[in-house]
């Protein structure tokens, strides 16, 4: 999980942030006086940042300081406070303060930086410059949404972010964007038991942004409470390049996995949303979709079932080079299957209501 800093150096809602802070746990909160470090628990770390880089005489409970200033004077600072932690504060507007700023990724134990320019060449730029030294880099941003971003440069991204909320709600939002990272689902076996064509139908290939794995795709089922793995289409194809960003997933009607335990149907998916990528050992992944293409073809049902008995089904089109993965990641082209193929599955425990998990009575057939 990345770290989150939470700035009330400026904001007038000091008290209420702070408690909504305390309670979504966030990693530190920054201040500009010890004071208003004083009634922090010793769970959350205390980061003072003080005005021009001053340090005061009364450190308090502080555990972490931050100067605003050359290494000079983050030297000066070690030695006025040999207990504490010291990092700097570097903002970024030219090429001489990006040196600055490398510099301080690579030598510093805490580095807090603040881009002017909006893109993140010169994020990019650090977090090589840093690579393999042992200090944190914490990126201040504006909202919500750079945070997110942030913490995807370059794939590790920065190590934390520096956020001054201007709302109650705030805080919830920029730890639920640092806990991103999408739990690991335990795949099942199942069985194939009848491969069935259903005449026509419009199916969905879901374009991604992102480069999939051999291994990797899309959970994609008729009904909620099971789904086979559709694989990427990474796979040399005789006629056509491959497409490592496409799954061509089956018939619009159908469900699959998106962030937060949800589901979606295919027909829902357009520029923009998000999906679960999943991999042969239940390693998964949100990506973005880049466009959904659904097109009339062929279809054809396959009927599964787990080692428990649950039904599994799920509809693609009738095409040799649409593929599934098998256990082991083996790849397995869907007119090739027959009674007995064994392939891999997700198997939700819930029902579904517009997309959420929900403990009800429903039948899918």
């Amino acid at each position: 999980m990345k770290l989150c800093w939470l700035d009330i150096r400026k904001t007038d809602l000091r008290e209420a942030v702070v408690e909504e802070a305390l309670h979504q746990r966030v990693d530190a909160i920054v201040a500009e006086d010890p004071a208003h470090l004083e009634a922090l628990p010793p769970t959350v770390t205390k980061v003072l940042l003080p005005k021009g880089g001053e340090l005061p005489i009364d450190l308090g409970l502080t555990d972490i300081v931050i100067i605003d200033g050359d290494s000079a004077a983050v030297a000066a600072a070690r030695r006025v406070a040999p207990d504490l932690e010291v990092g700097r504060f570097v903002e970024i507007v030219d090429a001489p303060s990006l040196e600055e700023a490398c510099q301080s990724a690579r030598d510093e134990r805490w580095s807090l930086l603040r881009f002017r320019d909006p893109t993140k060449i010169p994020l990019e730029i650090v977090l090589a410059a840093a690579d393999k030294s042992k200090g944190s880099i914490i990126t201040a941003v504006a909202d919500v949404e750079e945070a997110e971003i942030v913490f995807g440069v370059l794939e590790q991204g920065s190590d934390g972010v520096m956020f001054a909320p201007s709302a109650v709600g705030d805080a919830t939002a920029l730890v639920a964007a640092a806990q991103k990272e999408q739990p690991d689902l335990e795949l099942v076996e199942l069985e194939v038991r009848e491969i069935r064509h259903v005449g026509m139908g419009e199916r969905a290939c879901v374009d991604t942004c992102s480069h999939l794995r051999q291994d990797e795709g899309i959970l994609v089922g008729s009904h909620s409470t099971g789904m086979i793995l559709g694989c990427s289409e990474t796979h040399p194809l005789p006629y056509m390049p491959t497409r490592p960003f496409r799954v061509n997933a089956g018939a619009l009607h159908s469900y699959t996995l998106s962030g937060d335990g949800r589901t979606n149907y295919l027909s829902e998916l357009h520029s923009g949303s998000k999906v679960l990528a999943v991999d042969a050992q239940g390693h998964t992944r949100l990506v973005t979709v880049g466009r959904v293409k659904i097109e009339t073809r062929p279809m054809l049902s396959i009927d599964a079932v787990a080692p428990s008995g649950q039904l599994v089904n799920l509809i693609v089109q009738d095409d040799w080079h649409v593929r599934v993965l098998g256990p082991r990641g083996v790849v397995l082209n869907v007119t090739e299957l027959r009674p007995g193929s064994k392939v891999l599955g997700f198997l939700p425990a819930e029902q579904r209501h517009v997309g959420y998990p929900i403990a009800e009575f429903c039948i899918e057939r």
